[in-house]
């Protein structure tokens, strides 16, 4: 009877440790890594299975992510149930672990963020202000303030001299240009539609694409005027997130109002398809080379896959719950 109880110990032991190692699947690279809001967490997910591989705790109802260049590296903005977050969390993506809680002092409401030369910059909303996260040092290198309401979401442009921002509450978008070698960055306030949440930059760096939440629009910018050369009727009851593919042909549209997709053709400046995808849809991340889109379908505590070429849902990845915020690693 001892003989057997040993036995059946070993197999328990056994048995802990399988499950443990079954628990600590390597991160894939690629890797598609996405926000669960309520959860307080970021999933690292398999591209080419859409499995779940590893869930890391972050700081409070984190809302957006940016992925160093390397892959290393995720920073996580920490908005908080009531844009009332002061913290980043900064992601080891390999060993699967938060690294660090980076206070920002005089920041609350940390949003919209990207990685650019190495830095992550970055809106807080609550302060009508932008920064810059320098993973290097571990701190806050530099800030820029907005003084538009609820500045949102932000887009660098690649050479890092010129930056928008979607400011919701000021029915705006704000082009910060550095000038005298980064000693000045002046402001230019454009006014755009009702409610800009989503803003991106089309490849060849021309124009400017601010999808308006209040009023089923967007805004079309010419970067070198910096003024609105076109509103666009979408149709859309709560516009979210904008995004060109790579190639600069295509641009989603994310509707939160009504679950739903939209495909536009970018130089026309017209309606493709209308994809329904499920309730409240949100982030959206579309892959480097072009292939496919992931949307964070937030109502239904999933992502849904979308082939670019034949502009038809492929896959889901059952997440945790309200997922928004995504992010590629490389």
């Amino acid at each position: 009877m001892k003989r057997k109880t040993i036995i059946a110990e070993l197999g328990l032991v056994w048995m802990a440790m399988g499950v443990a190692c079954l628990g600590q699947t390597k991160t894939p690279h690629p890797a598609l890594v996405v926000l669960d809001k309520d959860d307080s967490e970021l999933a690292i997910v398999d591209p080419a299975t859409l499995n779940v591989v590893a869930k890391v705790k972050t700081g409070p109802i984190p809302h957006e992510v940016a992925v160093s260049a390397d892959g290393k590296i995720a920073v996580v903005t920490n908005y908080g149930a009531h844009q009332d977050g002061t913290t980043l969390s900064v992601i080891d993506l390999e060993a699967q672990k938060e690294i660090h809680r980076v206070e920002l002092k005089g920041l609350v409401g940390p949003h919209g963020v990207q990685f650019v030369g190495g830095k992550a910059w970055f809106t807080a909303e609550g302060s009508k202000t932008i920064a810059r996260y320098d993973p290097v040092t571990n701190k806050v290198d530099w800030t820029h303030e907005i003084g538009q309401n609820r500045t949102h979401m932000l887009v660098v442009a690649g050479d890092k001299k010129t930056i928008y921002t979607a400011n919701v509450n000021s029915d705006s978008v704000t082009a910060v240009e550095s000038r005298d070698a980064g000693a000045q960055w002046p402001n230019t306030v454009i006014a755009v539609g009702k409610g800009p949440e989503g803003i991106d930059l089309s490849p060849d760096g021309k124009e400017v694409w601010a999808a308006n939440s209040g009023d089923g629009t967007v805004s079309v910018i010419d970067t070198a005027t910096k003024k609105v050369v076109a509103t666009v009727g979408v149709g859309t009851k709560h516009s979210n997130r904008v995004k060109f593919t790579p190639d600069g042909k295509l641009v989603l549209l994310s509707d939160l109002g009504s679950g739903e997709l939209v495909v536009m053709d970018a130089r026309a400046r017209r309606e493709v398809k209308r994809l329904k995808l499920g309730s409240s849809t949100e982030g959206i991340l579309i892959v480097p080379d072009g292939r496919r889109a992931f949307v964070a379908v937030s109502g239904d505590n999933k992502v849904a896959v979308v082939d670019l070429k034949t502009l038809e849902v492929t896959g889901t990845i059952e997440m945790g719950k309200d997922p928004d915020g995504m992010a590629w690693a490389e």
